[in-house]
């Protein structure tokens, strides 16, 4: 298997990249945020990758990240998610946010990604919960990621004896679309939506 490449992009796509290493072209599924950040790099770029043989095909997926290829081939492996499904979910939700729905079992944010359904979000929700938790603990944040600030203020919520499920809910509501938001900013507001019930 080929773990992972190191050129130029020579060629992107919506979801896809060229990449010429020493003189041969590898053409590389990514996931579309992955593929905007190629086409704005300039020099080599190094893509972890799964390769995924088929009678009639041999395709490479590519990943920015450990933690992204680790996350896909978690998604592969849940029954009827294919690798296509499973970059089409990278692709449209950040693997951490992903995860956060996961461990707060939150179906309306994964049935916002076309191609889940109510059924399927159950589905993802029930065979990923605990391999959730594991990758959780060890992803490593993006440099200036707000969503390292919402594991933290998880994490945090977790050491005060809250259940990871109802510290991942309250953050992820006093997240909402602020994605800026501190990680004391977050834990305030997570311990005050914790306090209504």
């Amino acid at each position: 298997m080929i773990a992972y490449l190191n050129g130029e992009p020579v060629l992107t796509g919506d979801r896809w990249v060229v990449l010429d290493v020493n003189g041969i072209g590898y053409r590389v599924i990514v996931p579309q945020p992955a593929a905007q950040e190629i086409a704005r790099t300039s020099g080599k770029v190094k893509l972890f990758t799964y390769m995924a043989v088929r009678e009639d095909a041999m395709t490479l997926y590519g990943f920015l990240r450990q933690n992204e290829r680790e996350m896909f081939t978690i998604l592969i492996g849940v029954s009827g998610i294919g690798p296509q499904t499973a970059m089409n979910i990278l692709s449209q939700i950040p693997s951490d946010e992903f995860i956060l729905a996961i461990l707060s079992e939150d179906e309306k944010t994964l049935t916002k990604i076309s191609g889940v359904g109510t059924k399927s979000a159950k589905r993802l929700i029930l065979e990923l919960r605990d391999k959730a938790k594991k990758v959780s603990a060890s992803m490593t944040p993006v440099p200036g990621s707000a969503n390292q600030h919402v594991r933290d203020a998880v994490s945090a919520l977790v050491s005060l004896g809250f259940t990871e499920k109802a510290a991942a809910e309250a953050v992820a509501s006093a997240a909402g679309g602020a994605h800026d938001a501190s990680i004391q900013v977050l834990i305030k507001a997570a311990l005050a939506k914790l306090r209504e019930r």
